[in-house]
């Protein structure tokens, strides 16, 4: 075979062959892709065609203009459905972009404290930690002994009761103050989340 007539059947062959037959999905099988002899066969309005050989089916889905696509590879034989298949990919992405668009990213913001923390720096770090919790973030509060400071506990317990206190009215506490190396830590929910 010469090489213009290789090139003169290749281009016939092309031209044949629709548009969305050279585009081959990564995810799923389509068209060429599906390895099976034998398909069960599903049309684009769900009714059952029974049980073809691929190249029939290929050849269905070509006439009606449309993909066929392997929808269960696991069942005897494997089921294809013939749709187009730009378009369920298209309807696909547009549902998983609106997903994104609803659901709701949470934050975790950290407020820390010390032991003997002053009245006007509690004030400051509550205030803080009111503006994080109406944003809609969750508040973990912290407080870290230095020193010898870890033999009273009882006052970082203090300080994080107290915060849990001023921030009632807006937070619910998740989690109980516990210790966890030389921090205790608790952390603050938003109301409106539960």
């Amino acid at each position: 075979m010469s090489i213009d007539s290789y090139l003169s059947l290749r281009d016939f062959k092309l031209s044949n062959i629709s548009w969305r037959w050279l585009t081959i999905s990564k995810d799923m099988n389509v068209n060429e892709k599906i390895r099976a002899r034998e398909v069960r066969l599903i049309d684009a309005s769900g009714e059952q065609l029974g049980v073809k050989s691929k190249q029939e089916a290929l050849e269905i889905a070509q006439k009606r203009e449309l993909d066929l696509v392997l929808v269960a590879p696991n069942a005897k034989p494997p089921v294809c459905r013939i749709m187009d298949y730009g378009k369920y990919r298209y309807e696909q992405q547009k549902k998983e972009k609106e997903a994104r668009k609803k659901q709701k990213v949470i934050n975790l913001k950290e407020v820390r404290f010390t032991p003997g923390i002053g009245d006007h720096d509690f004030n400051t770090k509550l205030r803080n930690a009111r503006k994080f919790i109406e944003k809609g973030d969750k508040v973990k509060a912290s407080v870290r002994f230095r020193g010898r400071a870890i033999t009273h506990k009882e006052l970082g317990q203090e300080v994080l009761d107290r915060l849990a206190k001023e921030v009632e009215d807006i937070a619910a506490v998740e989690s109980r103050p516990k210790m966890e190396g030389r921090n205790m830590f608790m952390m603050l929910t938003p109301h409106s989340e539960k």
